[in-house]
């Protein structure tokens, strides 16, 4: 029986009855147009960054900490901070059906973290080790990497992470992103990033990495965001060539664009979220997932307004979502209204600079 195996899209492999007709498209990647507009890459795992890295791009534009952490780490990072408070309940449980289970994830954190007495390190080093791959496979381009944005729902997948994670009715509006930070429940466990960072930029040495805060509901969250970065030596008043963006995904992020510039040095615009939180749907659900499109009026004037209020601050203001990798349309409309950057998958990278560079060149 013959079958067709297909990657060509990424993730995602399909599989089909019979022998498929297919083409090759060849690029020279010396014969890529340049565009006015700066593209660059969304990279997950560290582990495709130098597979990508002759890709013809300005760098990355978004890297994402949930990949390191769910691959490489595996850990809940409480876990990890609070291991030997968990040895020595665990010795003295009376209850064998509860012993058992945290036994069981004590021995699934020695499995993974083996060669580390400090089980704290282990986290940092592997974040630090993630983190410097992408920056390195793009230097000397920027490498913006975005701080840890998983919900409760995904931190309770980790190792261990039962024990520290409430259960949310609705996790995606739930405690998330920025507001774990400065949480005391939280907040050692954000302490193992900014050193992660803190080492990728001061002793590796790749200062082309910058920090990036997701889901920041306030200027007030932004302001406490950066005092525990700076508590945790990350900080732009000793390293004055750090930068740091804020996540432009959330309507108040537009609203109040003029107060969020003031505290940090550009935004990054995340479609997805931004259309879900823009018409009230849940994208998290299937029932109602449809509606939520990037490419709606609403969501459009406010990424319109973003881009006019970061030029006007002359600050840094880029898109990282999905859209513009999906619909040319939508990447086509952003250049139009002047954004700096457009971040795309690196899959769509070579057609829709192509297509880009014909259209500026009529």
């Amino acid at each position: 029986m013959f079958v067709t195996v297909s990657c060509a899209e990424g993730d995602v492999g399909r599989v089909y009855e019979g022998e498929m007709d297919f083409s090759v498209k060849e690029h020279k990647l010396d014969k890529i147009p340049e565009t006015k507009t700066k593209i660059m890459a969304n990279i997950g795992s560290p582990d495709e960054a130098f597979g990508y890295h002759n890709l013809p791009v300005s760098g990355v534009g978004l890297g994402r900490l949930e990949f390191i952490i769910a691959s490489h780490i595996k850990i809940h990072p409480n876990a990890l901070i609070k291991y030997k408070e968990l040895k020595h309940g665990a010795a003295h449980l009376k209850d064998k059906r509860e012993k058992n289970r945290i036994l069981k994830i004590i021995g699934a954190i020695d499995a993974e973290t083996r060669g580390y007495e400090d089980k704290k390190k282990f986290y940092s080093d592997k974040l630090a080790e993630g983190i410097a791959k992408i920056a390195a496979a793009f230097s000397p381009n920027d490498a913006i990497i975005r701080l840890s944005d998983f919900k409760t729902n995904e931190y309770r997948q980790l190792i261990g992470g039962e024990l520290y994670e409430p259960e949310e009715e609705n996790p995606m509006l739930g405690w998330r992103g920025a507001s774990r930070y400065y949480d005391p429940k939280f907040k050692e466990a954000f302490s193992l990033e900014c050193e992660a960072f803190r080492k990728v930029r001061s002793e590796i040495g790749m200062k082309n990495v910058i920090p990036m805060v997701p889901f920041c509901r306030t200027p007030e969250e932004g302001r406490k965001v950066l005092e525990v970065m700076e508590e945790y030596g990350l900080s732009r008043k000793s390293d004055k060539t750090l930068k740091v963006y804020v996540m432009c995904e959330i309507p108040s992020n537009v609203l109040l664009a003029d107060e969020f510039l003031k505290i940090f040095d550009g935004m990054s615009i995340g479609s997805n979220d931004l259309a879900q939180l823009t018409l009230g749907i849940d994208r998290d659900s299937a029932l109602v997932a449809g509606i939520a499109d990037e490419r709606n009026d609403a969501v459009k004037k406010l990424i319109a307004e973003a881009v006019k209020k970061c030029k006007r601050k002359k600050k840094y203001i880029g898109i990282c979502g999905q859209a513009p990798s999906d619909y040319f349309e939508f990447a086509e409309f952003l250049v139009q209204e002047g954004i700096m950057s457009i971040s795309l998958s690196p899959d769509s990278v070579i057609k829709t600079i192509l297509r880009l560079a014909g259209k500026e060149n009529g």
